[in-house]
């Protein structure tokens, strides 16, 4: 079955979770446009051909809406956030879906992707670089310097700890909006 949903679709109610080869369809009759909800490294790296970044972080319903030229379909790395999005989408009253399993599931039916030939570094990837630096620095400077350098690796220290409790890590924030982490992205693919 190319559709899987958690009710079963009815004439008035159309599918909100769809397996690639389903999207695919679509996209291919002109009948949906497809919004990646990932970050814009994430979306440099590896896409999905023509779809539209809107990342989840500063995700629009009204732009979307906007964009929309047919059915709206949402997507991701394997779901999780492309369900999230859809939950805001739909909370305006339209009507979209969302692909299970997000690129990770297109990519294993066999469906083509867009990568970049150098890839940026992740955003979470560059966050792990900065914190282990200012530990490491904090600590060989506590120790051989002065002990209060030893409150650089506890801020750090605390800022993970925030993040893991509350989910948002203001580092990644400030990381995501650096020069080197904005992506215009290729003709095939635009960000909103």
């Amino acid at each position: 079955m190319s559709t899987i949903a958690a009710a079963a679709p009815t004439a008035t109610s159309p599918a909100t979770e769809l397996d690639a080869a389903a999207v695919k369809r679509l996209l291919d009759s002109g009948e949906a446009v497809l919004f990646d909800v990932r970050e814009p490294d994430e979306h440099a790296a590896e896409r999905i051909p023509g779809a539209i970044l809107m990342p989840l972080s500063r995700f629009d319903a009204a732009t979307v809406a906007s964009r929309a030229r047919g059915r709206v379909i949402f997507h991701c790395r394997s779901g999780n956030r492309s369900r999230d999005a859809l939950g805001r989408f739909g909370a305006t009253g339209a009507a979209a879906a969302h692909l299970v399993g997000g690129v990770q599931a297109w990519k294993a039916a066999g469906l083509p992707v867009e990568r970049s030939k150098a890839p940026p570094i992740s955003v979470m990837r560059q966050v792990q670089i900065v914190i282990g630096l200012m530990v490491l620095a904090g600590t060989a400077l506590g120790v051989f310097v002065n002990p209060w350098f030893l409150l650089l690796p506890a801020f750090m220290g605390a800022g993970l700890t925030f993040a893991g409790v509350s989910g948002t890590c203001g580092l990644a924030v400030v990381l995501s909006r650096m020069p080197w982490n904005r992506f215009e992205g290729p003709k095939s693919s635009c960000s909103v």
